[in-house]
């Protein structure tokens, strides 16, 4: 059962996912708005890219030490924030 496996889980562990998780739902509400408004005025290009390539990295460095939080939710947060690069980038002119 799922909540015996989470009960058998490091403390650590278990803090890691939630950390991941928050972390990375908190770009959902972004992701969603811009798709909806096609409105990526407000939006840094140089900022979403500085950040997409840091989680990148963070991604292969959780692959790198086996740290399966770490890589889960940056895979996530990688393609969340290169979706809105991508609207920025591919955004129409008003």
């Amino acid at each position: 059962m799922v909540v015996d496996y989470i009960f058998t889980l490091p403390l650590e562990t278990v803090l890691g996912y939630l950390a991941a998780s928050l972390t990375t739902l908190s770009f959902l509400p972004q992701v969603i708005q811009v798709y909806r408004t096609k409105n990526t005025d407000a939006i840094s290009f140089w900022m979403y890219l500085i950040f997409s390539t840091g989680v990148f990295f963070w991604f292969v460095y959780g692959v790198m030490i086996q740290a399966w939080p770490v890589v889960v939710a940056n895979a996530i947060t990688l393609v969340l924030s290169l979706s809105i690069l991508w609207m920025k980038v591919n955004e129409k002119s008003h």
